[in-house]
């Protein structure tokens, strides 16, 4: 009998090019598990792809698994995996975003032409939402977004090789100091601000969680507080729900009253560090907070807490806070079943006091000004002030701050100049592709947390999208079954197979309501997350609604 021969190296050989060429990417990088994404976005960045050995090279340079290395970067749709026998993409990438609003403003015929211009020498791909959607269509040229794109528009950005986007004028660290900012910080670490009064202040003021769940902000603080530390901050800025830009829309104008808010909450709640996750598509933003932390840091030396800056890798599950918790230690955006719960046990199994950004972005406003004022606003019974993230068949598309409990009518006259001219308000999806479609019959509901559940929908994180009579509801709710199909990570059977068995019952002429009734049944019963929980609400409102339709 032969003997096994000892210490020969199993799977694919490290390519000493490629861990060379790997290894210069990493240089400034620790060599940590949780930094794998990230070193990830680095090899696609410099070569516009992954290679099969350089996958291999990371693996071996990170002391990873290659397999657990693949499974990673396939999890993703951001990261382009070549195998060995595999053509890699071209140099160029243009993405057209296809989800509701776009789709509405003609971009599948953008697309179609693109390919036919373009497509030989560069990749045309259709995307799901990018959070542009108040300048719809919209294409991506590289990392530089085509607002209004236009055949004509996309071509000239290609031919000047606009590839990366022009920074925005937005309120600087200077230009923030200089009307008060961080002086309620400076305050709390100096010890003139008491950290229970602040979090009953923000208790007062009925501030909820903006990220579309609503849970009370004072209270989640009192919350991760009375955990053994040490405790973490998770700052979720992955608004993938279509329809939803208004975090985009604070970043890229005032990103300083988002971070100030982290450190005030970092302070009351005792947080050593804070992990900061931004969508991949939100490059700007990313050059705005790489700039403006420094400054930060420079300002502040020895009282901050540790800032991470960490990109998402283009999947909107990673949205839900468990999942994006997964994605920061270096996993799949897999999301986490529950109990025990983040607040608990979080990121890298600490106490974590997870925060959507615009929820940070207004606790300045109410420790200074006082609950009362926060909280005085509103219609119908209802309190606070609310960014509507508006887009669609109405003339001034954008982030709307609006009272709640304001109507979609109301929203639309007084807020939005009204309609585009020659077309009639018809229906509107009050809280992005997962907070289903209400018609305009009901136009009159007031818009804000625990209004809409009865009549089938939520708020959500506020992405009003509104349609017209040259619309079909049907139609919109296949783009927004589409965009689960493509979304769902795969992990609960309910949702895997149910968006994908829904989507071409959804395509036929006639609807098969009682099949469709019963798989939304069972996605809505049986799905881990709130994706697959939720995937069924606009296919339910058109035949609740829109019976006409099917």
């Amino acid at each position: 009998m032969k003997k096994k021969r000892l210490g020969k190296q199993k799977g694919r050989l490290v390519d000493a090019e490629a861990l060379i060429e790997v290894q210069k990417l990493l240089t400034n990088m620790p060599r940590r598990k949780d930094m794998l994404i990230e070193a990830l976005h680095l090899i696609q960045d410099k070569y516009h792809f992954l290679s099969a050995k350089h996958v291999v090279a990371l693996a071996h340079e990170m002391k990873l698994a290659q397999a657990e290395v693949f499974e990673v970067a396939t999890f993703y749709h951001h990261f382009d995996v070549i195998k060995e026998n595999e053509t890699p993409p071209p140099p160029l990438t243009i993405r057209v975003c296809e989800s509701i609003s776009c789709e509405m403003a003609g971009a599948k015929e953008l697309t179609d032409t693109l390919k036919q211009d373009l497509g030989e020498q560069i990749r045309i791909q259709a995307v799901p939402c990018v959070g542009r959607c108040m300048h719809a269509p919209v294409a991506v040229v590289g990392k530089n977004p085509v607002d209004q794109a236009s055949p004509k528009s996309v071509r000239e950005a290609v031919e000047k090789k606009a590839v990366y986007p022009k920074i925005p004028d937005f309120i600087t660290f200077s230009q923030y100091q200089k009307s008060g900012g961080y002086e309620l910080f400076q305050d709390c670490v100096s010890g003139k601000q008491d950290s229970e009064s602040l979090i009953n202040e923000l208790k007062n003021s009925d501030l909820r969680g903006l990220g579309g769940a609503g849970f009370p902000a004072g209270s989640k603080w009192e919350i991760v507080r009375k955990f053994p530390g040490p405790r973490l901050l998770a700052v979720n800025i992955d608004e993938g729900e279509p329809g939803t830009f208004k975090d985009r829309y604070y970043l890229e104008t005032d990103p300083h009253r988002f971070l100030e808010g982290s450190l005030i909450a970092a302070w009351a709640v005792g947080i050593d560090e804070i992990y900061i996750y931004l969508r991949d598509e939100y490059a700007t933003g990313r050059e705005i907070l790489l700039r403006e932390i420094e400054e930060l840091q420079v300002a502040f030396p020895n009282v901050l807490p540790k800032f991470h800056l960490r990109r998402g890798a283009g999947a909107y599950v990673c949205g839900e806070e468990s999942a994006m918790i997964e994605s920061i230690e270096g996993k799949r955006g897999i999301p986490r079943l529950r109990p025990p719960y983040v607040a608990e046990v979080g990121l890298f199994g600490r106490p974590t006091l997870e925060h959507n950004m615009e929820t940070l972005h207004w606790v300045r406003d109410i420790v200074e000004k006082g609950a009362e004022l926060f909280s005085s606003h509103g219609r119908r019974g209802r309190k606070c002030l609310r960014a509507f993230s508006v887009s669609g068949r109405v003339q001034k598309p954008g982030v709307h701050l609006a009272p709640a409990g304001i109507s979609i009518r109301e929203l639309i006259d007084e807020f939005c100049n009204g309609m585009l001219p020659g077309h009639t308000f018809y229906g509107y999806f009050p809280g992005g592709a997962s907070g289903g479609i209400l018609p305009a019959s009901l136009g009159d509901l007031p818009l804000d947390f625990d209004t809409l559940q009865e009549h089938g929908c939520f708020i959500g994180s506020a992405a009003v999208i509104v349609f017209s009579e040259q619309d079909k509801a049907r139609k919109l709710a296949l783009n927004a079954m589409r965009f689960f199909e493509h979304e769902s990570c795969g992990q609960c059977t309910p949702c895997r197979a149910g968006t994908a068995k829904a989507v071409p019952l959804m395509e036929t002429e006639t609807w098969n309501q009682p099949l469709l009734e019963e798989l939304s049944r069972t996605m809505e019963d049986a799905s881990i997350c709130g994706l697959g929980q939720a995937a069924p609400n606009p296919l339910r409102s058109v035949m609740k609604y829109f019976p006409e339709e099917v």
